[in-house]
């Protein structure tokens, strides 16, 4: 790879520290994580059923379906969805943190788009044929000269009316409120919130955070980070005990024509870490929704 596409591609501090030590996480046992793998190979084969029947539904049958599908999925891992504010009706380039891959199901569960999504995804069983009928704009990271056409194809399906969702952090990490040094040190990147400027779309900003449920404190047992893999990451999910995706929609930001993606990109970067920190009571009223 060049010196540029090291540059370019993102990178955080997160290591093996950053995850649960073994026995930390409250365990299902082992029968319960059996049933939770065979639900979720039940989720997958219906994703490529659904797979089929998406390039022809209308799309408000589209977006329901694929809610659908990615809360069942969610409950089938055994995960609890609490969604708090509203998603958009509209158009909007929606722009969240990145710690899992469970994010994509969580963001999918509350507010269906096209996502962006690294290249590696199409090679997933099941799922890169899923991402695939729903139009995922995949992305080769080690190719920065690809980013104008990435931009431009956001910025036509944005025209079209179509919600796009993408993590500008570029990798996953802990999340951890102490762990100033795993964040990706140029935080949110800002080339595509150019195609919210250049389409007059309106950027709305999401939080995802996991938490055991049991004590609503923090957790990393859905992480996704360091030398992990993804084998590794599922089976965690799968034995996990009361995990609870906390997903938070933010109002709208709607840049001015013309507008500084860099500052449009660091406004919605604030948004996302002020709403790890703000108390439930004092956010704007909206959706409250446990699935």
């Amino acid at each position: 790879m060049s010196a540029v596409g090291r540059l370019w591609l993102p990178a955080s501090g997160c290591g093996p520290a950053c995850l649960p030590a073994a026995g930390e996480v409250p365990a299902v046992s082992p029968p319960r994580r059996l049933a939770r793998l065979l639900a979720v190979l039940g989720m997958l084969a219906a994703g490529a059923g659904l797979a089929v029947l998406l390039p022809v539904l209308p799309a408000a049958a589209r977006a329901a379906a694929v809610r659908g599908w990615a809360r069942w999925t969610l409950r089938a891992f055994g995960v609890r969805l609490v969604a708090r504010g509203r998603p958009p009706r509209r158009r909007a380039l929606l722009v969240a943190n990145h710690a899992s891959w469970l994010d994509v199901l969580a963001l999918l569960a509350v507010a269906p788009a096209r996502m962006v999504a690294k290249r590696e995804v199409r090679s997933w069983p099941l799922v890169g044929l899923l991402a695939a009928a729903a139009g995922t704009v995949l992305v080769d990271r080690s190719r920065p000269r690809d980013l104008p056409a990435t931009v431009a194809r956001v910025t036509a399906d944005l025209r079209a009316g179509r919600p796009v969702a993408v993590f500008p952090e570029g990798t996953t990490w802990c999340g951890a409120a102490d762990a100033a040094g795993c964040r990706p040190g140029r935080g949110f990147r800002p080339a595509l919130f150019q195609a919210a400027i250049d389409a007059g779309t309106p950027v709305v900003p999401l939080r995802i955070g996991y938490r055991c449920a049991a004590t609503g404190a923090p957790t990393t047992a859905a992480a996704f980070v360091g030398d992990d893999d993804l084998l590794r990451s599922v089976r965690r999910v799968l034995a996990a005990r009361d995990l609870e995706v906390r997903v938070t929609v933010s109002a709208a930001l709607h840049p001015d024509p013309g507008a500084d993606r860099r500052l449009l990109a660091r406004a919605a970067e604030s948004v996302v870490h002020l709403a790890a920190v703000t108390p439930p009571a004092t956010r704007r009223r909206g959706l409250d929704l446990a699935a």
